[in-house]
């Protein structure tokens, strides 16, 4: 017996088409007007709560920016996103997961990415040399990267290469589709549903909390980057 195929995979849907079944939902149906802005508006606060909800791989890219002497901090996002002041500015970067000194030979030295009471004991915030340790400030308006030690005028012209975490992007028009993979489709829309509940339907709020969050543990659980774990325990010799 022959099996009914489109040879299609849909990577998600339009954004209209996500309102409408979160609308359908919670008992609404031939929504227009206001209904479909202030969904719009909550799909991208849903967006940005995702951004409390760990890492999300598909947003995880890759860049760089070169070494300048004696410069030790770096501007990886500004806000106004066109760049035109600071040539290292990604718009949307949010955090920096891990970073690499690379030198004029294409060698990477991993960093080590300390925190803020890490950085401020350090004596000598000024010390130049090859940098080992970076440490991230998110702003409101910006995210910068402090690296230690300084480049000095050997590291001129030498790279640091990180991983960073991009924000999920805005909606837009009605027929985009959302900047998600097809495994957060079904907790994108009952993510929505469960945010146009508290507005148009309270009654089914809580049930719907309990549907999203199901829908996205089971998205969070399978988002990811797999690898095999070893685990050997430690062996210990008798003093003679």
């Amino acid at each position: 017996m022959a099996i009914a195929t489109t040879n299609t995979f849909e990577k998600t849907f339009a954004i209209e088409e996500v309102i409408e079944d979160a609308y359908e939902r919670i008992g609404l149906q031939a929504t227009s007007g206001y209904q479909l802005k202030t969904a719009k508006r909550s799909l991208n606060i849903l967006f940005q709560e995702w951004g409390n909800r760990g890492l999300h791989y598909w947003e995880v890219a890759n860049s760089s920016f070169t070494l300048v002497t004696d410069q030790s901090e770096y501007i990886i996002y500004r806000s106004t996103g066109d760049g035109t002041s600071d040539a290292t500015a990604i718009y949307g970067a949010a955090d920096i997961l891990e970073a690499s000194y690379r030198n004029a030979s294409s060698v990477d030295a991993p960093l080590t990415k300390i925190d803020r009471s890490t950085y401020q004991a350090l004596s000598n915030k000024t010390a130049t040399g090859t940098p080992s340790q970076y440490w991230v400030q998110r702003f409101i308006d910006r995210v910068t990267m402090t690296i230690y030690l300084t480049p000095s005028s050997t590291q001129n012209g030498h790279t640091i290469n990180y991983n960073y975490i991009k924000r999920i992007k805005d909606v837009g028009a009605f027929t985009n589709v959302g900047d998600v993979p097809y495994r957060f489709v079904p907790c994108m829309v009952a993510g929505l549903s469960f945010y146009l509940s508290q507005k148009y339907n309270p009654e089914l709020s809580q049930q719907m909390k309990l549907y999203y969050e199901d829908e996205l543990q089971r998205a969070l659980a399978e988002d990811g980057s797999p690898s095999s774990t070893y685990i050997t325990p430690k062996t210990y010799y008798p003093s003679v």
